[in-house]
């Protein structure tokens, strides 16, 4: 259990995760704009648009709630009873709602959260609803799955959906008047059944518990009453019952004050993430041509230098910083940082490299009879027989040295396009520290294995047959 002087939902941790969080966006912010890629694409610019928006997210702590549902489940009507006046339109007719909505609700006065409402998921074509419900859920700090009755087959698909967003989700029982019998257990029972064997339904029964599950009653059904008056007269009236919205927004209350700020940063990372992810794409499509000329041109300075060496040991020596110096230069031409956890992976590659090398000594011993050293010292008891064995030990060590620099360069591209979201302020490196602190009775503690990627490769990404014969070919 976590000390109590340290417990994550008190002030000082969460206001780390929150300062942690904003200087990893800064961070990101100040390498891109710095990058010049020719003129900025219009996806480049959407990403830096993104990381912006995010960061003043952050710097305001605003809370962005999404609500999704079926037609008739009246998500408007749950909004509206929440901010407590119609601000949203509601009607008796599907598709009141025909596009997102973004309304601001301050339940006390300080906390600012956008409720997003959104068209019923069960009325707009397939393309369009993803595309939509994939952008609002990616703005989404927390989701409100509206139900209104017993679970259909299509919510419950579309609460799969929705759960592959990794958000933390409320399952709000709307019309509860009109369940008096419904309980929050047997909804969740319901919820259960369900459920296959699937990951995807196994991932949503982790997140969803019975505590998720919250009773409303937004628009309640008017009721008949009797008024008796003084003289014995009676008469009836129907009369509207306030909402019943109080559980739902004590449930958003709790969840906020317990964890929000923390799912609030790991939400703004979670997108800083993909925009960086994005970003750094761009930046080394837009300098492939370079960085395949500087490759190239590492790669036969290593084969050249090795093939004229004639001490293996210094082969060896020679082609590691050979390797290190192309990984520099690649990181400060594309202007993004190699991390030690990915220098860390490259480093598999250069021990191959080198292993190669030896390698290549022992096989060209067999092939022409003696080593390139030893034909070297051969060579200098003016032994001219021995000059052929040089040569060729030497030209074929050199093309493997240059095939090790060529795949060590292509790796250092893939491993820098990563390298970002994990160095210094990354934002993989900021969320393991946050989840690292998240106590596990917390809501996001259910997706703390999903936030963060697999781990990379052990070992770098290898040319093809295809890659290795043009190598040596140009090598040669």
């Amino acid at each position: 259990m976590s000390n109590p002087e340290t417990a994550p939902n008190s002030p000082a941790p969460t206001s780390l995760d929150l300062d942690r969080a904003r200087a990893s966006l800064k961070q990101s912010l100040s390498r891109y704009t710095a990058t010049k890629v020719g003129e900025i694409s219009p996806s480049l610019q959407s990403d830096l648009d993104t990381l912006a928006y995010t960061l003043t997210k952050l710097e305001q702590t605003s809370y962005s709630i999404a609500v999704f549902g079926l037609v008739s489940r009246g998500k408007s009507a749950v909004l509206n009873a929440l901010i407590g006046e119609k601000v949203l339109e509601t009607g008796p007719l599907n598709g009141v709602t025909r596009f997102p909505r973004s309304i601001r609700w301050s339940p006390d006065g300080i906390i600012q959260i956008d409720l997003i409402d959104t068209p019923g998921l069960d009325e707009i074509d397939g393309e369009a609803r993803a595309t939509m419900a994939s952008e609002v859920v990616r703005q989404a700090d927390l989701i409100l799955f509206i139900i209104a009755g017993d679970i259909t087959q299509l919510e419950y698909q579309a609460l799969r959906e929705l759960r592959k967003a990794q958000k933390p989700l409320l399952l709000v029982f709307n019309k509860s008047d009109l369940y008096p019998e419904q309980e929050r257990q047997s909804i969740y029972q319901q919820l259960q059944s369900l459920s296959g064997d699937s990951v995807s339904d196994e991932l949503l029964q982790r997140l969803l518990s019975a505590d998720e599950v919250v009773m409303v009653a937004a628009d309640p059904t008017p009721i008949q009453v009797r008024i008796e008056y003084p003289d014995g007269t009676k008469k009836y009236e129907w009369e509207k019952p306030s909402p019943q919205i109080e559980p739902l927004q004590r449930k958003i209350k709790e969840l906020l004050a317990r964890e929000g700020r923390s799912l609030l940063a790991i939400n703004a990372l979670v997108q800083a993430r993909s925009a960086e992810g994005s970003l750094a794409k761009i930046t080394l499509t837009g300098m492939q041509s370079e960085a395949n000329t500087l490759v190239w041109r590492f790669a036969q300075y290593k084969a050249i230098a090795v093939a004229a060496n004639p001490i293996a040991i210094f082969d060896v020596l020679g082609g590691v910083v050979v390797d290190l110096i192309l990984i520099g230069a690649l990181a400060k031409l594309y202007n993004l940082p190699m991390t030690k956890y990915e220098l860390t992976k490259l480093l598999n590659g250069i021990v191959f490299s080198s292993a190669s090398l030896l390698l290549g000594e022992l096989a060209t011993g067999i092939v022409f009879g003696v080593g390139k050293t030893t034909a070297l010292i051969i060579g200098t008891s003016f032994n001219i027989t021995a000059l052929p064995g040089y040569l060729g030990a030497g030209a074929i060590q050199g093309a493997i040295a240059g095939y090790g620099a060529y795949m060590v360069g292509k790796a250092a591209q893939t491993y820098l396009s990563a390298g970002t979201t994990w160095g210094q302020l990354g934002a993989n490196t900021v969320m393991q520290e946050i989840l690292d602190r998240i106590d596990d009775t917390t809501i996001i503690s259910r997706l703390r294995d999903e936030l963060l990627p697999a781990p990379a490769p052990e070992n770098p990404p290898q040319p093809t047959a295809q890659k290795s014969s043009e190598i040596v070919d140009r090598i040669l």
